[in-house]
């Protein structure tokens, strides 16, 4: 079972804490975890010094709060169940991927390790969620694959999409009516004057055939790609 000194605003905060660090080295601050959580900058202060009593963070004024071993051991745990959690909802229940978070913000206060590790078992022990994010396993191994942010990429460049950021359900939304989604090929083409969309060539998965798809900067700023061999359906127009 979870430890009762876990509360839900705890495990809520050493998740955001890790969140917001694992596909970047950059370090989470006061004023940026009070945006994540929608509370103000006086309640964060006061939690971040009752899990520095705690030993789940370390932090000192007017610096970056990190996670001691025993926050980020907490954090992954409760990131695996939310993860699960989604995927789970996906797989089983017929949930579409923009839906699933909120969702899962409110189970993964309510079950058990047990029901953590069957739910992990009935679903094959997957190595990542709807949105590509991996999920940490039973011992807190994390696989992060090399990827880098499509807004960093050269015209030109070859990949699969590994991740897509899911902070806005709307982006989401229009990322499925774009066609594009975790796994997909993309090939990086030109930016467009003036408004600066970049051009990409998408193919599902499973498919051999593209499409093209213009992405603006948020979007650009929430796809992660990994390399990958050229692809014979992914050429651009």
């Amino acid at each position: 079972m979870k430890s009762a000194a876990a509360s839900s605003s705890i495990e809520d905060y050493v998740k955001v804490i890790y969140s917001f660090t694992e596909w970047q080295d950059k370090a989470i601050n006061s004023t940026q975890l009070a945006q994540r959580l929608g509370v103000a900058n006086s309640s964060v202060s006061e939690m971040v010094r009752k899990l520095k009593d705690l030993g789940l963070v370390d932090h000192k004024p007017y610096s970056a709060v990190t996670l001691t071993e025993d926050g980020r051991r907490l954090a992954l745990a409760v990131v695996r169940r939310h993860r699960l959690i989604e995927t789970f909802l996906v797989r089983e229940l017929g949930y579409a991927w923009d839906e699933v978070h909120d969702e899962a913000e409110l189970l993964e206060h309510a079950v058990s390790d047990t029901f953590v590790a069957r739910l992990a078992e009935k679903l094959g022990h997957p190595g990542k969620d709807p949105h590509g994010d991996p999920i940490p396993s039973e011992d807190g191994t994390v696989r992060l694959p090399a990827a880098r942010l499509l807004s960093e990429l050269d015209p030109g460049h070859h990949g699969h999409i590994t991740r897509i950021s899911d902070d806005d359900p709307e982006l989401l939304r229009y990322l499925t009516r774009e066609g594009v989604d975790v796994d997909a090929l993309v090939q990086v083409g030109e930016r467009k004057p003036f408004s600066g969309a970049l051009q990409v060539q998408v193919t599902p998965p499973g498919q051999s055939e593209g499409h093209s798809a213009e992405l603006g900067e948020q979007a650009l700023h929430a796809l992660w790609v990994a390399d990958d061999a050229p692809h014979q359906g992914c050429e651009l127009d």
